[in-house]
């Protein structure tokens, strides 16, 4: 107080503060931010009794109004679960060929299918369901049990190899090398003419050595071109897709101790809407067949070891 002045140049009287000879005017504040100031008390304490904002021991304060973001948010929700219900009871309701016929209800059942096959699948398939070794890649036009809607959907419910589901997918390639069915030479003899097929070798002696073996031991599940027998799970040789890798030491390896991919069945685990939708989503990927292919092409049930691959 005893250090105030009047300035100047200004004639402002200042603070009575000085710091390296730089002082303070005591210039009053805008009437207008004042008031404002005032207003901003004033909306804080009405806040402060209308909403939740105090934090007690337990929990906060409710305010007279009622609302909490926890309420609005299980609002919401509830509206949206009311909302999905209808649609949810039409997928329910609907077969899955009758699904297909409805371009809304498909449309409806691809975007949910998406979303669960982001929770569900891509561990083993990839975010983009292209798979990797050991994984089929869901998006192209090669598969192995069928690629309909039907088809897709019975796997999905089932599973291949799925232990303790009665009605999994189930077939295995025989350990031509590892049980004593083929020789080392032998083995190499029947790479070499798999690998013609898919035109990645030229014919040779070796390949028609191969040729030989491969309509011994082969045909019966590969079938005597070699484009694979869908009621077996059987691969087509001729397109080179490979599921285990497509080079001579692959394939070699393959025939000699066959690698048996499992898809756990998930009838018990997702409910019979989810896995329509799953379905629906993996056929529209790019490589789902229409159901005239899938008549052409039909698959068996098998549910027992063939004897020869």
């Amino acid at each position: 107080m005893a250090n105030r002045r009047i300035d100047d140049a200004t004639g402002v009287e200042t603070v009575g503060h000085e710091w390296d000879g730089i002082e303070e005017l005591n210039n009053p504040l805008p009437r207008w931010w004042v008031w404002t100031f005032y207003a901003t008390i004033v909306f804080a304490i009405g806040y402060c009794i209308a909403y939740p904002a105090w934090p007690l021991i337990n929990k906060g304060t409710e305010g007279v109004l009622g609302w909490t973001s926890r309420g609005q948010l299980a609002k919401e929700m509830s509206e949206a679960e009311a909302a999905k219900a209808a649609l949810l009871a039409s997928l329910d309701k609907a077969s899955i060929e009758e699904i297909a016929a409805d371009p809304d209800l498909l449309q409806s059942a691809v975007a949910g299918g998406s979303a669960a096959f982001k929770v569900n699948c891509v561990q083993c398939h990839g975010s983009g369901a292209a798979g990797s070794r050991g994984y089929p890649n869901l998006a192209d036009d090669d598969w192995l049990w069928g690629g309909s809607l039907p088809e897709i959907q019975r796997t999905i419910l089932h599973g291949i190899r799925s232990p303790g589901e009665d009605q999994t997918r189930l077939s295995e390639m025989s350990a031509f090398g590892r049980d004593g069915l083929l020789t080392g030479a032998e083995i190499g003899d029947v790479a070499s003419y798999v690998l013609t097929l898919s035109g990645k070798e030229k014919a040779s002696a070796s390949s028609q050595r191969g040729a030989e073996l491969f309509a011994a031991n082969c045909v019966t599940c590969h079938g005597p071109d070699g484009k694979g027998l869908r009621q077996f799970g059987a691969p087509n040789l001729t397109d080179a897709i490979w599921l285990y890798g497509g080079t001579r030491a692959d394939i070699e390896k393959q025939v000699y101790s066959p690698s048996h991919g499992v898809m756990p069945a998930w009838s018990e685990r997702l409910d019979p809407v989810t896995i329509k939708m799953l379905a629906a989503y993996v056929h529209s990927l790019g490589g789902g067949e229409d159901f005239v292919e899938a008549a052409e092409n039909p698959v068996v049930e098998v549910n027992e070891q063939p004897a020869t691959n």
